[in-house]
């Protein structure tokens, strides 16, 4: 089942904060759903990686804005919202 991460991006384009950290707990409150087993690869998030790759959680990342990062506890995510350059 492919997980809707509409949610997920709605939740990070509403953050003001520029760099922070949710528990795997929290997105999955944030989707009101389980996150897959892959979601504990840091590969699973990095949305550099395979770029051509067409994964919905990157996608939800990248549309509100941020990169993500699996923190080394393998149980966290730190997003950090994109610097535009001027």
């Amino acid at each position: 089942m492919a997980n809707d991460y509409t949610l997920l991006r709605d939740h990070l384009a509403a953050e003001t904060r520029a760099d922070f950290v949710l528990t795997f707990e929290e997105i999955e409150e944030i989707i009101d759903d389980a996150l897959p087993r892959a979601a504990h690869r840091a590969a699973w998030w990095d949305v550099t990686h395979a770029a051509e790759e067409r994964m919905p959680q990157r996608e939800a990342i990248m549309e509100a804005g941020f990169t993500a990062t699996r923190m080394a506890d393998g149980k966290s995510v730190k997003f950090s919202k994109v610097r535009v350059r001027r």
